[in-house]
């Protein structure tokens, strides 16, 4: 079991991890999920927002690849990178300070 310090900092850094996708947060959930229920909830939360963002950043990038849409591609793709990051900082600013934080849209992937 975690303590209500290491609690907060785990729920923090999935949020945090935003920043590099979708990987951090689902880490977190699959070691921490049993050991803290502030770190489950928060690090459930993250990866039901950068899962679906991740899979289109990275659409985003492959499309990159034909010429025609090159530009447009690589465009949204850093655009949605950007979304996610800050929201990501947002959300693990709220944990810090010990509440929970619900992004504003987000598909609940994981139940």
């Amino acid at each position: 079991m975690l303590s209500r310090e290491e609690d907060t900092r785990w729920a923090m850094l999935s949020h945090f991890g935003a920043v590099a996708g979708c990987i951090p947060s689902l880490i977190i959930y699959l070691l921490f999920r049993e050991r803290g229920p502030f770190t489950a909830q928060e690090s459930k939360e993250a990866l039901n927002f950068t899962l679906p963002l991740t899979v289109l950043v990275l659409l985003c990038y492959g499309l990159a690849f034909i010429p025609a849409i090159a530009a447009i591609a690589g465009i949204a793709g850093v655009i949605v990178w950007a979304y996610m990051a800050i929201s990501g900082l947002i959300g693990g600013t709220e944990c810090n300070k010990g509440r929970p934080y619900r992004y504003p849209v987000n598909l609940r992937l994981v139940r």
